[in-house]
């Protein structure tokens, strides 16, 4: 049942990362907004409970991404990028494409 988690927690990684082409924008920035408020209030993915993966030592689930495939990733930094900045890159990434470029989303 842990690689279920694990593989839905990369789908949906994965999928984060092309939000902003393919949903409309206060859809996009919704998500995005509700991660950054567990990150937050929680202090960690949710998701990472449901495949047994610790936040000890500043673990994240990228940084253990990373560390399958032979990095070793500053763990802290990693976490400060993912938690602090990279879904408000993607909320900037959405505005710019939707609404600055008026690009149309693919989806809904």
């Amino acid at each position: 049942m842990t690689a279920f988690w694990f593989i839905l927690h990369l789908i949906m990684v994965i999928l984060s990362w092309f939000v902003p082409f393919l949903l409309n924008w206060p859809i996009a920035i919704g998500i995005y907004v509700t991660l950054l408020l567990q990150f937050r209030v929680f202090g960690k993915c949710l998701m990472n409970q449901k495949h047994d993966l610790g936040e000890e030592d500043y673990k994240t689930f990228y940084s253990d991404l990373m560390e399958r495939i032979g990095l070793q990733p500053d763990r802290r930094k990693v976490k400060r990028f993912i938690h602090g900045y990279f879904y408000w890159i993607l909320i900037g990434v959405t505005v710019v494409w939707q609404i600055v470029l008026k690009k149309p989303h693919l989806l809904f």
